[in-house]
């Protein structure tokens, strides 16, 4: 039970932080010119410093999942925030379940775009770009650890697997 607690915290920490971070840098992608001339800079100084090229210069594919982002998961945030810092919420299960499963399966093509793209051009890529390729995943890799493990915290804990008994009036 402790463990499971931890957990929801965990998730509404991630959570909480994920809303200023799509606000403030994700739908920069879709909504240039629309943000302060700070967050501008920063947002072309991080996609320089951590050659994020799909941020920098978002693919269609790649946009597609930003959308996704704005308009399915971004309201999902503020519900999860709220149910995992609340705690022993069992009405979250199934809408984490359909977040988690979706972000597992968008984070895949993109950390295999960072990490394959462009390696056929070369037998044998230099140890500077896949030391920025490293890089550039493990910025990525805790959007994809986090779902996956409240994926496995929703299927796996008897504390969301429970089915709760009706109350009889």
């Amino acid at each position: 039970m402790a463990a499971t607690r931890l957990l929801e915290w965990l998730f509404a920490f991630y959570f909480l932080t994920h809303i200023p971070i799509t606000l403030c840098v994700d739908l920069q992608g879709l909504l240039p010119g629309l943000y302060p001339e700070v967050l501008t800079q920063w947002f072309k100084w991080y996609t320089a410093s951590a050659k994020d090229s799909l941020m920098a210069n978002p693919p269609a594919w790649f946009r597609s999942f930003v959308y996704c982002e704005a308009f399915f998961q971004f309201p999902f945030f503020f519900v999860a925030t709220y149910a995992f810092f609340k705690g022993s919420c069992k009405w979250i299960r199934t809408p984490a379940i359909i977040y988690s499963t979706h972000v597992v399966t968008s984070l895949v093509p993109i950390l295999a775009h960072v990490l394959f793209a462009d390696f056929s051009k070369s037998k044998h890529p230099s140890p500077k770009l896949l030391q920025e390729r490293l890089y550039l995943s493990a910025i990525y890799l805790p959007y994809l650890l986090i779902p996956l493990l409240l994926l496995c915290t929703m299927l796996l804990s008897p504390q969301y697997n429970q089915i709760e008994k009706k109350k009889k009036k």
